[in-house]
Parts: structure tokens; sequence; C-alpha cells
């Protein structure tokens, strides 16, 4: 089980706008990951910008990196990920009488990998 401290860490580096567009970029390319390049024509960023906010994220253990052959490959940490969301659902419904909660557990959970439908997309969605 995520400790705070660690869950606070993660938090922050996804707290920065253009690290949580390449973490969601991450994402959405899964196991396959993405090179640099792609990412930095993806979302339109300097290879120095993105080489800046890659470290942080790896340092938080949301993306690790791989080389093939001259290539370096970025991947997001699925596990991390979904750890991060079941320490932020652990709690969700306990309190049956709150109306509010009407995302189940379960749901919360198979999110993790689940694209956003383009109706919910936010503004800064690349």
């Amino acid at each position: 089980m995520m400790q705070e401290p660690t869950a606070v860490a993660l938090l922050a580096a996804l707290a920065q706008g253009m690290r949580l567009r390449i973490f969601r970029a991450l994402v959405g390319a899964g196991p396959a990951g993405l090179t640099p390049g792609a990412l930095s024509a993806a979302l339109a960023v300097p290879g120095s910008t993105l080489s800046f906010h890659l470290k942080e994220l790896m340092r938080a253990g949301l993306v690790s990196q791989e080389r093939d052959g001259r290539h370096l490959i970025y991947r997001p940490s699925i596990d991390q990920m979904n750890a991060l969301l079941n320490y932020l659902t652990a709690h969700c419904c306990q309190d049956e009488r709150e109306p509010g909660c009407v995302l189940p557990l379960t749901l919360a959970r198979s999110l993790a990998c689940a694209p956003v439908p383009a109706d919910h997309a936010t503004p800064d969605t690349p």
C-alpha cells in the first residue's frame, strides 16, 4: 500500500502543466512508449524543456527510460499510476450516506488505462 509521502511526491511531479501533458501522452502511448523526438513533436516543446520535465517524472518514478539502439524510449509506470489511483480512492464510498460519492472503487481502478472521451478532454489536451 502506498504511503502518504510517496503519494505527495507523485502528485507534486504531476502538478505542473507540461509534466502532466507529457505523462498523459506517455500513458496514451502505453507500454510501447515514445521517443523524445515523438514527444517533442506531439507536444510542441523544445528538447531541453522536455528533458528537464522527463527527469522530474523519472525521479518521481512515474516514467522509465530504456535505450533501444541509438534511441531512448520513455514509458509510463502504469503500476505506479495505478498505485496512486488506488491510494486516492482507497476510502471511496465508505460512508454510503454520502450522495456525491458515485464512483465505485472498481470503476476507479478500471479507469487507469481507459481512454478519455473527446467530450471530457481538457483544452490543453494534445
